[in-house]
């Protein structure tokens, strides 16, 4: 009797302690507790590098601080270290994979870092108003110019009717037959062009014919494409600068400023004609650092163009200016005795505020 509960008693024991290995082992992911955060990581580190890849623009900082993480997860695989101080080391076959998986990721991201995707420049109608004058009746849509992946402090903005985008439809498809042959233009309507329904559908065609222009190289750069956008805001600012309104035409020359930039044309002549407004127009509005500055983008601009007209009213400004704000003028001031002895005439030269009324914008 007292053999057979001895034997019961070891036998309950034994069972005990079976069910205790089994509770300690559990499954595999228990037992190698590592496996399934070395999966979550690497998810996270995946997301993270796509997400980076996705932007037009990185800053420099972050671009350092992924590649040292991406390089730093890749050294401690590649020793069979856990990547937590108090993980158990992975098994052989998951270093392995680890180390697979690392790699492609690191060569990703190596790859990505010299194909980003280039800026794109977004065209939206934010607003579209019905206008009656005298006798017409026509809807103005407010465009802004969007560069993508970055936010601009201020918008450049131009308003448009019907009218306008059909006349430059019209002189590109003259100019660049082949090239307009596949952009869409919406049609003329003889009824019910003021309904909402209509301005609607118009606003959203207006959108895409525009960016189909702008992907389109020979016509992005062409001087119709440009001036559909800046033309009528020198003209507005140089009007109003003429008759002393520089308040208003400060506005103007702003944002024709914006406009070209966002367009890429900050090299051409109607952008340093618009620095002189801009000089000009903050000059006697007595704000002088910001004339100041706009004073010396255009030198920069100049910096190779000895022989160009307005090299000697921004370096006279230049001078004038710095003196007032208390910059530093030697190097204007030698470049201007340069000009004069190469032979320039220095008294004939207009003042940029002459330059402006006499510049002809057609």
């Amino acid at each position: 009797m007292a053999s057979r509960l001895l034997h019961r008693l070891r036998h309950a024991l034994a069972g005990e302690g079976d069910r205790e290995g089994q509770g300690g082992g559990g499954s595999e992911v228990e037992e190698f507790p590592e496996s399934s955060e070395l999966e979550d990581d690497t998810d996270r580190l995946s997301t993270r590098l796509s997400g980076t890849l996705s932007f037009t623009s990185n800053e420099e900082a972050e671009e350092n601080e992924d590649d040292s993480a991406s390089q730093e997860l890749g050294d401690l695989c590649e020793l069979g270290l856990p990547k937590n101080p108090g993980d158990p080391s992975p098994a052989p076959a998951e270093r392995q994979g680890s180390n697979l998986l690392t790699r492609q990721l690191q060569d990703l991201w190596r790859r990505s870092r010299s194909s980003l995707v280039p800026q794109r420049l977004l065209f939206e109608v934010t607003s579209a108003s019905v206008v009656s004058e005298h006798s017409s009746k026509y809807v103005l849509y407010t465009i802004y110019l969007i560069r993508s992946g970055q936010f601009d402090k201020a918008p450049a903005a131009i308003a448009r009717r019907y009218s306008d985008f059909e006349r430059l439809n019209r002189r590109l498809r003259l100019q660049f037959g082949c090239d307009m042959a596949g952009v869409s233009f919406p049609r003329k309507r003889l009824r019910r062009n003021f309904t909402a329904e209509t301005i609607a559908k118009r606003s959203r065609a207006f959108e895409q014919f525009l960016s189909h222009l702008h992907s389109i190289t020979e016509i992005r750069r062409s001087s119709d494409f440009l001036e559909f956008f800046f033309l009528r805001d020198l003209q507005a600012a140089q009007r109003l600068t003429c008759t002393g309104l520089y308040r208003e035409a400060l506005a103007s020359w702003s944002n024709a400023y914006r406009l070209q930039d966002r367009l890429g044309v900050c090299n051409s002549g109607r952008f340093l004609l618009t620095l002189a407004g801009l000089v000009v127009c903050h000059q006697e509005l007595d704000e002088l650092s910001e004339a100041h500055r706009s004073c010396e983008q255009a030198l920069q601009l100049l910096e190779a163009q000895d022989s160009h007209p307005l090299l000697e009213p921004f370096l006279q400004a230049h001078i004038h200016l710095s003196w007032k704000v208390g910059k530093d003028k030697h190097q204007s001031e030698a470049r201007l005795q340069g000009l004069l002895g190469a032979g320039v005439a220095l008294q004939q030269q207009p003042t940029l505020k002459e330059f402006l009324i006499k510049e002809a914008l057609e």
